[in-house]
């Protein structure tokens, strides 16, 4: 299936988030993702009126490519579907500092599940539609 279009988004980047070296710590660029990925479900179903799907996390790479320094307060990320099957779909993300230096590369293979038994589900004609516009 081919490549959906990329949602872009801004994340504010804590201080928390920030090790004793002074950059982003490596558990951050995964929240950060995961902030992300909240706000493309709530934009691409919730804003259309659609339900916000029901979606386990599989399986989370990361590539750290650069530092995101204390000088950036807000990320960039850069979502977008690379990949729908059945039951899954995967999502590629960038995360990207003030300087437009992408930092960070989170590729997550996302399960499309049954609320009530928590076993993968077929993903719906609308949530198809979304995932592949």
């Amino acid at each position: 299936m081919t490549e959906g279009p990329i949602h872009t988004t801004t994340i504010p980047v804590r201080w928390s988030d920030f090790d004793r070296y002074g950059h982003l710590n490596n558990n951050s660029y995964i929240e950060i993702a995961q902030e992300a990925r909240v706000k493309f479900a709530q934009d691409q179903f919730v804003a259309r009126g659609y339900d916000m799907p029901t979606v386990f996390v599989r399986r989370v790479t990361a590539d750290f490519l650069r530092p995101v320094m204390p000088d950036t307060q807000e990320a960039e990320v850069r979502t977008q579907v690379v990949r729908v099957g059945n039951t899954s779909f995967d999502t590629r993300q960038e995360v990207v500092d003030h300087n437009g230096n992408v930092c960070a590369v989170v590729e997550v293979v996302n399960i499309s599940v049954d609320v009530k038994t928590s076993r993968p589900k077929s993903i719906t004609a609308n949530e198809l539609k979304i995932l592949t516009k």
